[in-house]
């Protein structure tokens, strides 16, 4: 099976064409034929975070050269002899994409131009995300399937980062149910436990900031570059690595509430106060300001991980999600759960695949479309606060 995905769910912008054999067990291979993806950070850099309206307008000007990109990487750009608009109404795609005139302006040459691809299902990211983002893509994959005749799958982006995680060199990874996610992202920081395959509970959210947007704030607060989570990772890597004193300690928040509920806010707190009282700020205090509060977030993270893997007798824990790169967290809840059982596996997408991009999309969609999980356009909405249970 084909299918052909799409992700605007933020500030990246990507387009996949993956071919899938198999279901959810060891039989299951897949070939990525095309992979396109245009990052906006540089562009929202200036605002210290994502801009809505900037977002869209990106996403709406790049989705047409993506789709070619990743077509043309696949071999599957074939030019069209004929009118390939030929019995559309061009009223109803008009109408279609009656919220993104730039998208339509782009997208008719492009469909005049070539022909329909071998495809047999879209995938798009319909949640959780930025709603004006997520409609971009949502009316561009609606647009798609009213030309080309083909159904549309809706997936939800944490999904997407699950599976990410669970699949590797083309092949789905060795795991045992249950399953234990942790999902740490910009906007989110769950805990998600999973008993069988495609269903999810979650027993932990943040109750504000998400770990990401944390990073994010503190970075500013020092007057650091965004995104600002890869630069304190940097700093506190470089203070480890210098051993630059560390007689700053910050709390990790919520360490011993009695549920696997995080929150980050009374530590950026804590952080404001730490910048304000040493201004103006020396290379080495951001380095040690940097360290002090990457340990306190991963302390919290591996901490109620390891928690729950023990109260749930988990064997697989899953790391997904934009801060799922961050090589700190990475290796600390590594040698934690290999303290705890060394027969546990930990599941990590490779760093180019943590951040959002359109191959987690396609995986999602492929095991989605295998169950007939397909919707009617008209059904699809940009859902923000979209959840995963």
């Amino acid at each position: 099976m084909k299918i052909l995905s799409i992700e605007t769910s933020c500030d990246e912008t990507a387009v996949c064409l993956l071919e899938a054999t198999g279901d959810f067990d060891a039989d299951f291979s897949y070939k990525v034929l095309g992979n396109a993806l245009f990052s906006q950070a540089h562009l929202h850099a200036q605002y210290g975070g994502v801009f809505p309206n900037l977002a869209k307008r990106e996403h709406a000007k790049n989705l047409v050269p993506l789709l070619e990109e990743a077509l043309r990487q696949a071999s599957a750009l074939s030019a069209s002899a004929a009118q390939s608009l030929q019995g559309v109404p061009l009223e109803s795609l008009q109408a279609s994409l009656a919220r993104e005139p730039e998208l339509l302006e782009k997208i008719i040459p492009f469909i005049e131009s070539y022909q329909k691809p071998d495809i047999d299902a879209i995938a798009v990211t319909y949640g959780p995300g930025l709603e004006p983002a997520l409609w971009v893509g949502i009316n561009f994959a609606k647009a798609l399937s009213y030309v080309w005749n083909v159904p549309l799958v809706p997936v939800n982006h944490m999904e997407g980062h699950v599976m990410m995680s669970m699949v590797q060199n083309g092949a789905m990874r060795g795991f045992e149910f249950p399953v234990l996610s942790l999902l740490i992202s910009g906007g989110h920081t769950e805990l998600i436990l999973s008993r069988e395959w495609m269903k999810y509970e979650r027993i932990g959210e943040t109750r504000d900031d998400a770990a990401g947007e944390a990073f994010d704030k503190v970075a500013r607060l020092m007057e650091l570059p965004y995104p600002g989570g890869p630069v304190i990772s940097q700093l506190a890597a470089e203070a480890r690595l210098q051993g630059v004193p560390l007689e700053l300690k910050f709390t990790p928040p919520m360490l011993n509430s009695k549920d696997y509920d995080f929150s980050f806010s009374g530590l950026k707190t804590e952080v404001r106060k730490v910048v304000e009282a040493a201004q103006p700020l020396t290379d080495d205090k951001k380095k040690e300001i940097a360290l002090a509060f990457e340990n306190a977030v991963a302390h919290v993270l591996v901490h109620k991980t390891i928690k729950a893997v023990e109260e749930f007798d988990v064997h697989t824990v899953v790391v997904g999600g934009g801060v799922s790169a961050n090589s700190f967290i990475r290796s600390e809840l590594a040698a934690k759960l290999a303290q705890r059982d060394a027969s546990a596996s930990l599941l990590v997408p490779a760093p180019e695949f943590a951040t959002d991009n359109a191959l987690m999309i396609a995986i999602a969609g492929y095991f989605h479309a295998l169950r007939k999980d397909f919707a009617q356009p008209e059904a699809i909405s940009a859902t923000g606060n979209l959840r995963l249970e």
